[in-house]
């Protein structure tokens, strides 16, 4: 299930409190189940559960600086907002 654009608009890294990026078919665009939510700013990863984001900073994924740099790449490639 796919997130709305509107609510994508007013997400937050609770953490940072900068936009997220949000990929709703998993880094490889293909998969509905593998969506997620990318802070930038945090270098964060939170996952989407049935739907539902889970902004959690002790749940979230902590993703090293070369990879952040590669998923926005790939965001870009993929036609994703990046904020």
């Amino acid at each position: 299930m796919a997130l709305s654009e509107s609510l994508i608009a007013v997400l937050a890294c609770p953490k940072s409190k900068q936009p997220l990026v949000y990929f709703p078919r998993g880094e490889a665009g293909d998969d509905d189940a593998s969506g997620f939510l990318l802070c930038p700013a945090s270098r964060l990863r939170y996952r989407i559960d049935d739907g539902v984001p889970v902004l959690l900073v002790e749940e979230a994924q902590e993703v090293p600086a070369q990879e952040v740099d590669r998923l926005i790449a790939r965001a870009r490639d993929l036609g994703l907002t990046v904020p």
